[in-house]
């Protein structure tokens, strides 16, 4: 695995210095079909293949209407049928980027709302649409990861930002499969992209702050087949929980609250109760602190019909829920249920209690046991996770304390350098570095540590605007610094 994924990167770096960057990173395909066209036949299967010619075409069939349903459905921003709408127009003269020869502009379904998104932070700059002329000259490719159907890979643009590339894995299980099944690697592909084609669809349909931004797509041709699809998005970080739960509880609170956001947009979405099938940390990825789903290839808008609540069963691998059927044949609910519940077990129950502080863990741990239970929808959990934001940001979750006996003395323009001690959690390993509402609360936290002797108050601020104080052992050395202020125990 380790010697593809050198080979892999290799050769892509190589591209790039030869300008066609594209042609060696990413494996053939074929052209998604024109607005209004079928996607078409494809090629029958080799001797002693399983399935078959019409199976495969019944497969690309249904993802190429399931992308046409999302392109069009809903009454989000732009929605409706505009004539011949394009995702990006690159024709010479046209609005957009105009790529060389023999590069070819393919328009994806129409409806497509809103096109360029607006600029973000790390986005590559306002009102640039990015198509294949923006990779020609990018920088340190990095092969990130790749999963079932698609391969992802950092590049640096010419102007500096950042982004991730997606494509279709030719080495996928995802493709591999459907070759070894039908023996037909262009029509194979053309399956597999269309979940890439409906995942760029699914990112600018829902966008959000915690949906990952799409900034642009390329077709490239690559050996044999033409127009393999290459999409352009904003760049962030894996979601590791081990490291997570060595972060700060404010850090955690806040990628809860970011998801409880997003699930409150993805349960009233202009194109339905949107539901992630395939729901795990895997899947997010963190933008300056913020947690955004950047996979969508597995999200499904439609609700579950039924008949009866028997036919409403939300099976988890712990427990099962039913849901009610409602008079119109569908489960009420299920799709965002199936998202909370699913945030309750891969987030919840990890981030949100733990060293949380003391006066506001009774209502953390009602939104954990509610959501573990079902009992509320992602409604009232948006709710109260933006009443504890409420109430630690404005310091109301402070407990009364009594006044300390213990006078400090401030010295101001100053810092110590060195005496430090771990405490847990802190913003830095290596020494004790929280966050404050207060200069009292900065004294109640120094006057619980047995080490605390001093503290350093700094000029930095955490998102929600709260101060970060190191906290000292001692004070022996104290040096000027005009952007700190120092503490220390005039008892010490």
């Amino acid at each position: 695995m380790r010697r593809r994924r050198a080979a892999v990167a290799v050769g892509f770096c190589a591209s790039f210095l030869l300008g066609s960057v594209l042609n060696v990173l990413f494996a053939p395909g074929s052209e998604p079909p024109r607005p209004g066209q079928s996607p078409g036949p494809s090629p029958a299967p080799g001797p002693g293949r399983r399935g078959g010619r019409g199976e495969l075409a019944r497969q690309i069939r249904a993802r190429y209407e399931e992308v046409q349903r999302y392109s069009r459905g809903g009454p989000g921003p732009g929605a409706g049928r505009p004539e011949r709408r394009r995702l990006m127009d690159l024709a010479p003269g046209g609005p957009g980027l105009q790529r060389p020869r023999p590069l070819r502009a393919r328009p994806l379904p129409d409806g497509v709302p809103g096109w360029p998104p607006a600029p973000g932070p790390g986005s590559p700059g306002p009102g640039r649409r990015l198509g294949c002329a923006a990779l020609r000259n990018v920088s340190g490719a990095q092969y990130v990861g790749s999963g079932y159907t698609k391969a992802v890979y950092r590049v640096r643009l010419p102007g500096g930002a950042a982004v991730a590339l997606k494509a279709v894995d030719f080495s996928g299980h995802d493709l591999g499969s459907c070759v070894r099944e039908f023996g037909v690697r262009r029509g194979c592909y053309r399956l597999a992209a269309h979940k890439l084609l409906k995942e760029m669809v699914l990112l600018e349909r829902l966008r959000h702050p915690n949906v990952l931004q799409l900034y642009g797509y390329c077709y490239q041709d690559s050996e044999d087949i033409p127009d393999t699809l290459t999409t352009i998005t904003e760049l962030g970080a894996p979601v590791e929980m081990i490291q997570l739960l060595q972060t700060s509880w404010e850090d955690r609170f806040r990628i809860c609250l970011s998801l409880g956001r997003l699930l409150h947009h993805l349960a009233h979405s202009p194109l339905g109760s949107v539901t992630l099938l395939d729901f795990r940390p895997r899947q997010f990825v963190l933008v300056d602190g913020e947690l955004k789903v950047t996979d969508l290839d597995d999200a499904r808008v439609e609700e579950t019909p039924c008949t009866s609540s028997t036919d409403c069963i939300l099976e988890f691998p712990a427990r099962n829920f039913t849901l009610p059927c409602s008079a119109q044949g569908w489960c009420e609910g299920m799709n965002e249920k199936r998202n909370l519940y699913n945030a309750y077990r891969f987030f919840f129950t990890y981030l949100l209690p733990h060293s949380a502080p003391p006066s506001l863990r009774p209502l953390l741990d009602s939104i954990v046991n509610a959501t573990g239970e079902l009992t509320w929808g992602v409604d009232e959990t948006l709710t109260q996770l933006e009443k504890v934001l409420h109430l630690y940001r404005s310091g109301q979750y402070l407990q009364n304390s009594t006044t300390s006996s213990t006078e400090y003395r401030r010295i101001p323009d100053s810092t110590i350098p060195r005496e430090d001690y771990r405490c847990w959690p802190s913003y830095h390993h290596g020494s004790c570095l929280l966050s404050v509402f207060s200069l009292a609360e900065a004294v109640d936290i120094c006057e619980s540590h047995a080490q605390c002797q001093a503290f350093v108050v700094t000029n930095q601020t955490t998102w929600t605007g709260r101060q970060l104080v190191f906290f000292k052992a001692g004070w022996s050395q104290v040096v000027a610094d005009p952007n700190k202020t120092t503490y220390v125990k005039a008892s010490g």
